[in-house]
């Protein structure tokens, strides 16, 4: 899934540049694209809390076979962690794509551009 979010998020910037875009069209299948990825990344973060979950259900019962089985679980709340942040950080780029296409659709829509120059949102 990291590699399909890099591809689709290079080609929506490619998108951008084209002026021959047909943005509506751009803005609707972004918003599936969206809603996709929120969707992982509600299951990645709900991973992450069972995962937590166990971990602290296999440490707390301090048996010497449970402390090799945690720290496997250890390993793998790890990477699931990494990648939640990916999928997170992914996510925020995509609503600042969004705004973008919203300012090539509205180009007179201050709301969006001051989305667009907000430095707290870059």
């Amino acid at each position: 899934m990291g590699s399909y979010i890099k591809t689709y998020m290079r080609s929506v910037d490619k998108a951008l540049e084209d002026e021959s875009t047909d943005f509506a069209a751009l803005k609707r299948e972004h918003l599936v694209q969206i809603e996709f990825i929120q969707h992982e990344r509600l299951i990645h973060l709900m991973c992450c809390i069972l995962l937590f979950i166990g971990m602290c259900v296999f440490f707390l019962s301090q048996l010497t076979a449970f402390m090799v089985v945690n720290a496997l679980l250890l390993i793998l709340d790890f990477s699931y962690l990494i990648y939640y942040f990916f999928i997170e950080n992914s996510t925020q780029q995509l609503y600042r794509q969004y705004n973008k296409i919203c300012a090539k659709l509205e180009p007179d829509n201050k709301t969006v551009t001051e989305l667009l120059t907000d430095k707290k949102m870059t």
